[in-house]
């Protein structure tokens, strides 16, 4: 391509990462790998999950990171809420984009957060009206992430018709717009481009916020080609591969960030990330988490020699407020 266009890359290492691995990530190192990671020109980072303790200990400090991230400048703070209860944290935390994860499957919503689809769509009308409570320049960005978009691992196929009908209810809720993701790593490029047309035809373009992919079949990068030529413009991805779902067996292999990274911008898709600081960020998730296997081509490969990046490297780190 002639112009570079701009991809946001929403980092959710932190979060989805951390959450389905057995190991406890100290604050201190999350702090470093959050700075680290917004330092290299990384724009949103989703920090952590307002969810019990008892659930998921490995995200119970989510709330002192989330008032961390705050404080580092450019930096758009994310966090998953579950439900009304989460929000209302999340809102105290000071998180600028909050995330209701609604399955599609719904035997995966009542193992994930143990609510059907009518128990959920009323917890969004909640968190609605709870932001709708605040001062307009206060009020976090609200989206309706549609999880097991693409298949489930206990249900199997998930119809499509569904994900349209439930995107559609999020969006008359008063949800800011909705997200898409291969929860089980079951979508292929042909269905990611239909199904994404499908809902931007029924909830509009704008709406439709990114894809959440995974790459538990190989088939993570090849989703997102997908997701570009239909006009995505937001992917998640974890750092090192990092991820999955406790509640959905088998649905390993969040995408690499750097692999994602090294991909558009070889393309000459402007990411606004430089990769070669970023692969330097393993070493912190490598000293952190040493018992946890770490993924990525590019960073065992290297760049390429005469590789230029659509992105202009960053020449300083980001200052932390």
């Amino acid at each position: 391509m002639s112009h570079p266009t701009d991809i946001l890359i929403s980092e959710v290492g932190p979060r989805d990462g951390l959450q389905s691995i057995r190991s406890i990530m100290p604050l201190e190192a999350k702090k470093a790998w959050i700075a680290a990671e917004a330092a290299c020109g990384v724009r949103e980072i989703e920090v952590g999950s307002f969810v019990p303790a008892v659930l998921l200990p490995q995200l119970a400090d989510t709330a002192e990171v989330v008032h961390f991230a705050r404080t580092i400048p450019g930096l758009t703070v994310a966090a998953l809420v579950p439900n009304l209860r989460g929000a209302q944290a999340a809102v105290a935390a000071g998180a600028h984009k909050i995330t209701l994860p609604v399955s599609v499957s719904e035997t995966h919503s009542l193992r994930n957060v143990r609510r059907t689809h009518a128990q959920m769509l009323a917890e969004a009308h909640g968190i609605v009206a709870l932001l709708r409570s605040l001062p307009p320049d206060t009020r976090p960005r609200f989206e309706g992430g549609l999880s097991t978009a693409f298949g489930c691992t206990i249900e199997g196929e998930v119809p499509a018709d569904r994900v349209v009908a439930l995107a559609e209810a999020l969006m008359e809720a008063g949800c800011d717009e909705v997200g898409l993701a291969d929860t089980s790593g079951y979508a292929n490029p042909v269905q990611v481009r239909e199904l994404v047309r499908r809902v931007q035809g029924a909830v509009g373009s704008a709406a439709l916020a990114g894809l959440h992919l995974h790459n538990t079949r190989g088939l993570g990068l090849a989703n997102v080609i997908a997701g570009l030529e239909v006009g995505i413009t937001t992917f998640d991805s974890s750092l090192g591969g990092l991820g999955g779902c406790p509640f959905a067996p088998g649905a390993s292999g969040n995408i690499v960030t750097e692999d994602l990274v090294f991909m558009l911008e070889a393309m000459g898709l402007r990411t606004g990330i430089d990769l070669p600081r970023l692969l330097e960020v393993r070493r912190i998730l490598e000293s952190a988490v040493p018992q946890e296997p770490l993924y990525g081509f590019t960073p065992d490969a290297g760049l390429p020699l005469g590789f230029r990046a659509a992105t202009v490297a960053v020449t300083a780190p980001t200052e932390v407020a």
